[in-house]
């Protein structure tokens, strides 16, 4: 068996340095640089782990890296079932007898795919890194381990790289369209031709397969990620026993995106109907379901741990495609769609993010902390094109401001007239330009 181990993986690099580099959309995936550490590309199934890390080998190849140096090689392959962590040396043993000058030499990049298919693959993983002059990008999800378990496996080796699906910016880059200056800068067709791309975005989301499809097949995609998902991320692998009342709870959760969620008060909707399940595998199931990536919570901003655990949390979907899919309101919501991408951009921006309700009832969808320091308290609203609702959001946002003095006022708003009567400290930005990182436009 080692004989025929040895032949697919010296084959497998044969062919993997004489392959074409795929042409792909260029990501803004925070990527960190640490020495001596392992970087794990992690993510949900289908946002775009594996075309990252080739993405990752093109960029390197075109700042002179010779090609040989670079190695994208994939565990999945049936060729290699049944592998063990002793049989993985062999990667290392084939590579350097075809390129013999690289070893203790030069550093080469090894891009692992799929690398948790094989037992005992972390040990092999940390040897390399302390043995050998190779730069290590791991990548991959399955039912014996989800993504982020690739990072956390590594015992302080690894460094994270989440992959969401693509941005509003990045959609527009897939096609095509990415525009080259700030939108403010823009003639008023561009702007409108984004503005009508944003619709589409907050409908269709961001899954690299779905961009261009028709409704019924982006619905029928997008819903067997979901499936495949809950299958192998979360059933299979977790040996869940009421798997119906996880998708009762995935209903819930993304069929109402951007509000509020209560385990208790689930717990006793469920009860009501006479679905016997403990509160505690109602938190469980969360927790599986965050951990897969398909979904993220956050909590109210208080520095009180118990007021953080009697309030809800705010649940949002890990892309806007995947909302209309489970709304069954029949009603195409776009201030809870736009919400869910504001605060997915946020993640990407690094920023710390809860929400706020203010002691007289007020609610702000976000505050942010960013990487700097710097902090924001956002409302986000689909049109402010009436002055009662203009009042309504910046009102929110005055209540709120008194308890976080540090932090600038922004409303984002898909619609924004031309002429606003803004109070001064509050900005309003337009969506559009917001997503894309825009100047922000004051009042």
């Amino acid at each position: 068996m080692e004989e025929h181990y040895r032949q697919v993986i010296r084959q497998k690099i044969v062919d993997a340095l004489g392959a074409p580099i795929p042409v792909l959309t260029r990501r803004d995936v925070w990527l960190p640089a640490v020495p001596n550490k392992a970087t794990a590309i992690i993510g949900m199934r289908r946002a775009g782990k594996t075309s990252l890390l080739w993405k990752i080998l093109a960029d390197r190849l075109a700042q002179g890296t010779p090609r040989e140096g670079l190695l994208y090689f994939s565990f999945e392959d049936e060729r290699l079932a049944g592998m063990q962590a002793s049989d993985l040396d062999m990667l290392v043993e084939e590579y350097y007898r075809l390129y013999p000058e690289w070893r203790d030499q030069r550093r080469a990049t090894f891009f692992l795919d799929e690398i948790q298919v094989v037992p005992g693959w972390e040990v092999f993983a940390r040897r390399l890194l302390d043995s050998e002059e190779i730069e290590l990008y791991l990548s991959g999800s399955s039912a014996r381990l989800l993504s982020r378990e690739v990072a956390t496996s590594m015992r302080g080796r690894a460094m994270e790289a989440v992959v969401p699906p693509f941005s509003f910016r990045e959609s527009l880059r897939h096609v095509g369209r990415e525009p080259l200056k700030s939108p403010e800068h823009l003639p008023k067709a561009e702007r409108s031709l984004l503005d009508n791309h944003l619709l589409g975005y907050l409908e269709q989301g961001g899954f690299p397969e779905a961009q261009g499809l028709d409704a019924r097949n982006r619905i029928a995609l997008l819903s067997g990620y979901v499936d495949v998902v809950l299958l192998r991320d979360v059933v299979e692998r977790h040996g869940v026993t009421q798997p119906l009342v996880l998708r009762w709870m995935v209903r819930q959760l993304l069929g109402n995106a951007a509000c509020a969620f209560s385990v208790n008060k689930f717990h006793v909707d469920l009860k009501s109907q006479g679905v016997a399940v403990g509160k505690d595998t109602l938190h469980t199931y969360l927790g599986y379901l965050e951990d897969t990536f398909l979904l993220r919570g956050i909590v109210i901003a208080t520095d009180s741990e118990q007021r953080r655990r009697v309030n809800p949390r705010k649940v949002y979907p890990i892309d806007t495609g995947l909302i209309p899919i489970f709304d069954r309101s029949g009603k195409a919501n776009l201030g809870h769609a736009l919400e869910t991408a504001v605060f997915l951009e946020l993640d990407r921006r690094g920023a710390e993010v809860a929400y706020v309700r203010t002691v007289n009832g007020f609610e702000v969808d976000f505050h942010a902390r960013y990487v700097e320091g710097r902090e924001e308290l956002i409302r986000v609203c689909a049109s402010v094109d009436q002055p009662t609702t203009l009042a309504r959001e910046i009102r929110a946002l005055q209540d709120a401001a008194p308890d976080f003095p540090q932090a600038g006022l922004v409303l984002v708003a898909l619609d924004r007239p031309a002429l606003l009567d803004i109070p001064a400290g509050v900005t309003v930005i337009a969506a559009r330009d917001w997503l894309l990182g825009g100047k922000e436009l004051h009042g």
